[in-house]
């Protein structure tokens, strides 16, 4: 079928902003609207609603916003996609048909299921299925579909494939849908949210509107959003949400691999960027499989620590902390935000963060808590705390795993009941075979002095840029940066402004760099991938949130703010090559970007070819 198919975004996580549903109907011209509301922490968090309730196990909040534009969305011939169905996408369809008939509506509700697995030991186990399924419920005419774990870019893949026809053998169509579902999943960090450079926003980053993907018959897309709404969609926005929780060059899916170098971004007029080029390979054998389970009980104290002898203090409260309750399942954070010569408590003062995880509830609760309260007058001078004694909360551990396509049971339940099983890929590939090698940098970094080593070559040692004029200043004054996690890894992607300046970035940010940048990463198996049509490159790091986010003791837990830390590291910026953007406004009336990635030639070869 011809034709474009308009389809928006209005939620990128259970939380986010509640009236987004009906601004992106009230907005402008849709077909589809979606909705992400799963990661892994909230399939955690609807697992534990699900011991309280069998009868919960999706996200409540999608029934309160669905109340009051569902009408607007069947006058207006506007299919709703969404996962809100978590651990239970049949109580969620069953709960919008209640909701329908209050309302006096007739709405055919379709939804999608078999993506949790049999595991008597786990919390939650659920397979990442793919986007046959929510195409079957829209071909049977579903004016709403739910599903469970689905891969968030099934969501936009789903319409796609329901639109235009598309076949399993589609693979550059379907990989180029999953580039448009990947940039609209997380809302509006591609309009401008979560964006480096905010303060070049029209309107300074203060409410950017929600996403739309213009996706065309060959999988091709534009990046647009509603008239009138603030952020902005430019190609750096988009080459920010590319980036974020990525890997390497091959984007391995249920339904394809998406080679993510041969993604071209262009500009396509005020706030509209153009994304095409994408060549797709046949999916992996295997589907991802996110399991939580509960890990035991977890509390927390922060001691302030204020004036001379901070390390000192902190030994003390350690020592007496381990001796009050032992020193299993104890860790100690100490952040030194205390300044020399200060004039106030509060910046004279560093924080002392001591957390206990433990299978035992009381020792982690009022035992812990009560006892690190006891100190405040047996310790040292000035003691005094942040937080006050109180019960220990659950938490949970996150583990991946792998089953074969075929072993999992993918039903679409359409409007009218009928239970149909979506067969798996007849064209896959052994998982290993899906990843690219060629591209792939890993290095354990334990010893900083280790080379990089490219998988299938010889080792070779980190290139030395050419000597020339440097000044001393922050990295993000030439970089953009955006981070996040995936389950207890986190990835961190880097683009350069120019092409001159990624000339330079590529070169010298090696893996043994990112170690001395930050430290944190010295002890861990890091990955480094070259995008060169983003002009970026991807640090995948092993392990740097530990058990994953509702695990982590980290300050950051989810990695969100690795990008900006690194970009605030003083480094040797080069002189030759070109700075930032200029500040005159581009033909879009707004502040000056950089020379889009993908629109001329850069170094290492031509920009949009790709290898697959």
């Amino acid at each position: 079928m011809s034709g474009v198919l308009r389809v928006g975004n209005a939620s990128g996580f259970y939380g986010d902003r509640f009236t987004a549903w009906r601004e992106m109907l009230d907005g402008g011209e849709l077909d589809v609207l979606t909705g992400d509301y799963l990661a892994e922490l909230t399939m955690l968090i609807l697992g534990r609603d699900r011991l309280r309730d069998p009868d919960l196990g999706y996200a409540r909040t999608f029934l309160r916003q669905l109340e009051g534009c569902l009408g607007t969305a069947l006058d207006r011939g506007v299919r709703i996609v969404t996962n809100a169905g978590g651990l239970h996408p049949a109580g969620l369809a069953a709960a919008i048909g209640a909701l329908a008939d209050r309302l006096g509506l007739t709405v055919r509700v379709g939804h999608v299921e078999g993506d949790a697995l049999p595991r008597p030991d786990a919390l939650t186990a659920n397979a990442y299925l793919g986007a046959f399924g929510i195409a079957a419920c829209l071909d049977a005419g579903a004016d709403v579909v739910v599903t469970g774990r689905v891969t968030d870019a099934s969501l936009a893949v789903g319409p796609a494939i329901a639109r235009f026809g598309w076949g399993r053998d589609d693979l550059d169509a379907l990989a180029g849908a999953t580039v448009a579902g990947h940039l609209i999943e997380c809302g509006a960090q591609v309009t401008g949210g979560n964006f480096s450079f905010f303060t070049e926003l029209p309107d300074g980053g203060h409410r950017p509107g929600f996403p739309i993907a213009e996706i065309h018959p060959d999988g091709s897309s534009v990046l647009t959003k509603h008239p009138g709404t603030g952020g902005a969609v430019t190609v750096e926005t988009v080459t920010a949400q590319l980036l974020y929780e990525v890997g390497g060059p091959d984007y391995l899916g249920p339904d394809v691999v998406t080679r993510l170098d041969t993604v071209r971004l262009r500009p396509d007029g005020p706030d509209r960027v153009r994304v095409d080029g994408v060549r797709g390979t046949p999916p992996p054998a295997t589907l991802k499989v996110c399991v939580n389970n509960l890990g035991g009980f977890r509390n927390s104290m922060t001691f302030v620590l204020c004036g001379l002898d901070i390390p000192a203090k902190a030994t003390l409260v350690r020592g007496q902390v381990e001796a009050a309750v032992g020193a299993d399942g104890l860790e100690f954070t100490l952040a030194r935000t205390d300044h020399v010569d200060a004039v106030d408590t509060e910046t004279a003062s560093a924080l002392l963060h001591v957390h206990l995880r433990d299978g035992d509830r009381a020792r982690a609760g009022r035992a812990f808590s009560a006892a690190a309260v006891e100190l405040a007058l047996a310790s040292y001078p000035g003691c005094t705390l942040t937080t006050l004694p109180g019960d220990a909360t659950p938490y949970g551990v996150f583990t991946a795993d792998a089953v074969p396509q075929a072993d999992v049971p993918h039903l679409a339940v359409l409007p009218a009941g009928t239970r149909v099983s979506i067969p798996p890929p007849p064209q896959t590939v052994a998982p290993a075979a899906a990843q690219t090698v060629a591209h792939r940098a890993v290095r354990t970094v334990a010893d900083p002095t280790t080379p990089v080593v490219p998988a299938g070559s010889a080792p070779v040692a980190d290139p030395a840029p050419a000597a020339s004029p440097t000044r001393r200043g922050p990295l993000g004054e030439l970089v953009g940066a955006r981070s996040g996690d995936k389950g207890g890894d986190a990835n961190l992607g880097v683009w350069a402004r120019t092409d001159a300046t990624w000339g330079w970035l590529r070169e010298w940010l090696t893996v043994a760099r990112l170690a001395d940048l930050l430290p944190e990463t010295t002890a861990l198996t890091v990955e480094r991938h070259e995008l060169p049509n983003l002009r970026a490159v991807n640090f995948v790091i092993r392990g740097l949130l530990g058990a994953g986010v509702a695990a982590s003791t980290r300050f950051d837990p989810q990695a969100k703010a690795l990008g900006e830390l690194l970009r605030a590291r003083l480094v040797d910026l080069p002189t030759t090559p070109a700075g930032p953007p200029a500040a005159g406004p581009d033909a879009a009336g707004r502040p000056g970007t950089a020379p889009a990635p993908g629109t001329a030639p850069g170094p290492g070869g031509s920009v949009g070819e790709g290898d697959g």
